[in-house]
């Protein structure tokens, strides 16, 4: 498949190396001058791309960027790319390095704001994955203990789609419904970024409600626990801060430092 990228920070660039891995083709824009790019590019096995050729000739956009940078997303980008092509949306909105939102954002679920701003539909997609998940933690297919994603979106056929190309990177998926129950694997939710398999992740997505209005604050003390680390936390120790927040989380456990 061709696939455009727009972003190259971890997750963008981590997408874009095991799309490129997997044999697809993919191109990538960021907001570096184009000499960096290409250096940024060649590192990850891929073309570089202005931003508005990132979105031509491609059957699948990546929206991989900080949620306050889609505003300033060219006013018509997609103007003229066909219905068809899919565009998926990645983002997670943080206030500590987002701000306060405008246009509207805090009476939307994130990825509608998103799909509205690019005047597209899109789906939900690789928000609820660490970027180490992505690239270390593949598996094949049946694999014991293979790791899945939630995905959201009104589109079955492109979810679909994005089911087959996330298989090939190696992990399963899970439907989480329309674009309206995205909220399910956002950030401050039991799915999201806890390395689940995809019957545990069912269980994570299923009936949280009552979370769903705590959210906001479960995703700030979980930043909080990290930030005031005097070292950098590794990927076993982000997972097991993320987890302790979430009882009802399939590989929940207690955490001394986490505030109940």
């Amino acid at each position: 498949m061709k696939i455009g990228i727009i972003g190259t920070g971890a997750l963008g660039g981590t997408i874009a190396k095991k799309s490129a891995a997997a044999g697809h083709k993919v191109k990538v824009a960021n907001a570096m001058p184009m000499n960096e790019l290409r250096g940024t590019a060649a590192q990850l096995g891929v073309a570089p791309a202005s931003i508005n050729d990132v979105v031509r000739d491609v059957e699948i956009i990546v929206i991989s960027i900080p949620t306050n940078a889609i505003p300033h997303l060219p006013e018509k980008l997609f103007a003229g790319v066909p219905d068809h092509v899919i565009v998926i949306d990645t983002t997670n909105y943080y206030p500590y390095r987002d701000g306060n939102m405008e246009n509207g954002f805090a009476e939307k679920l994130e990825s509608v704001w998103v799909s509205q701003q690019l005047g597209r539909p899109v789906v939900k997609a690789f928000n609820n994955l660490l970027s180490y998940t992505l690239e270390n933690r593949a598996k094949q297919k049946g694999e014991s203990g293979r790791i899945a994603m939630a995905i959201s979106g009104d589109d079955e056929k492109a979810k679909a789609i994005i089911s087959r190309l996330v298989n090939k990177i190696g992990f399963d998926t899970l439907d989480a419904g329309s674009l309206s129950e995205s909220w399910r694997h956002q950030p401050g939710m039991p799915s999201y970024c806890t390395e689940l398999n995809a019957t545990e992740l069912k269980r994570a997505l299923a009936d949280n409600e009552n979370i769903r209005e705590r959210a906001g604050k479960l995703r700030d003390l979980t930043t909080d626990n990290l930030m005031t680390r005097t070292t950098p936390p590794s990927h076993q120790e982000m997972l097991d801060t993320i987890r302790s927040l979430f009882p009802t989380n399939p590989k929940h456990k207690p955490s001394a430092t986490h505030a109940h």
